[in-house]
């Protein structure tokens, strides 16, 4: 990137957030942080009004606007492949955002762009069943949860617990964070109700409103200590099973969903290593590669596997 490029890039940078550090910067494009102050220095001097706190970073000063900015057909093409992942992994109140956005894209393009991008919105498929609440439950309250975290607003939730089928209406809750796992989004929040943190599936939200009353301050690192906790806290053990070469696209589609951590090459084929708390669940999906895997350990998935093959064959012996 010559130096013309990266002075814009930086002004975009500094548009995007409230203060942007050096260091940022220095990342994002990889020079020095002496690099850093010169094109800062340059940007000043061009007029640009930049100010900087102590122990915060630098800042443009409010009233400042750069003219529109025009996309390149790379970045308008990654934004088509966002969407192909929105569509699949989100629900309708994203959806409907993504696409009034996308639209605001496609507006400022030159022609030749918008017809290059026609194309290759139908060369991207992403093939994903996503999982579907078992009550017909609206799943659409992503964009309601973004909005109580930004607002730093507490919500009120109607939500019906799968484990113990326990239905609740307006339970108060303190947002944490939104989460993907599991092929589910996660709204990790303090419950007022039990008293404690809680993680609650969006697709069991029977209904959502956000409330009058402000959320409590929280430190940037602190969903992350919540999971760092709480996997110090769950029962996990290790599985190792091999897996024939010929097998392994197929397993590696879909390994991360069974909590897999490494592996180790064979001749034959590979040794992973999987972090398990149910093995029923794995063991199940295992079944699916007959032959070619084998649990290396433990006995328990073994026996779990041997359990599983007797009662198919009272079925079809």
């Amino acid at each position: 990137m010559n130096r013309i490029d990266r002075l814009t890039a930086i002004l975009i940078q500094l548009q995007t957030k409230r203060w942007v550090t050096s260091g940022e910067i220095a990342d994002r494009y990889d020079i020095s942080i002496r690099t850093v102050y010169r094109d800062l220095r340059a940007l000043e001097e061009a007029g640009v009004p930049i100010g900087a706190e102590a122990g915060k970073g630098y800042f443009i000063v409010d009233g400042y606007h750069l003219p529109p900015v025009m996309f390149t057909r790379e970045e308008a093409g990654a934004m088509v492949l966002a969407g192909k992942l929105i569509e699949k992994l989100t629900d309708q109140s994203l959806q409907h955002a993504y696409s009034l956005a996308i639209d605001k894209i496609k507006s400022v393009l030159p022609e030749e762009d918008k017809e290059s991008l026609v194309g290759l919105n139908e060369q991207i498929k992403v093939f994903y069943a996503r999982q579907t609440p078992e009550n017909n439950y609206p799943d659409n309250f992503l964009s309601l949860t973004q909005k109580a975290l930004s607002d730093s607003k507490c919500l009120q939730i109607d939500y019906h617990a799968s484990y113990s089928q326990e239905k609740t209406k307006g339970r108060i809750v303190d947002p944490l964070g939104l989460v993907f796992y599991a092929n589910t989004w996660h709204l990790i929040a303090f419950c007022k109700l039990r008293q404690e943190m809680r993680d609650f599936r969006l697709d069991r939200v029977m209904d959502m409103k956000i409330m009058s009353e402000c959320a409590s301050p929280k430190h940037p690192d602190e969903l992350k200590r919540y999971f760092e906790d709480l996997w110090q806290t769950v029962d996990l053990s290790e599985a190792k099973v091999w897996f024939h070469r010929d097998v392994i696209p197929v397993v590696n589609a879909s390994r991360y969903y069974f909590g897999y951590i490494d592996e180790e090459l064979e001749a034959d084929g590979v040794i992973m290593s999987f972090a398990v708390t149910d093995h029923h669940h794995i063991g199940s999906w295992l079944l699916s590669f007959a032959g070619q895997c084998k649990v290396v350990s433990p006995p328990e998935l073994q026996e779990e596997i041997l359990s599983s093959v007797r009662e198919l064959a009272k079925v079809y012996l």
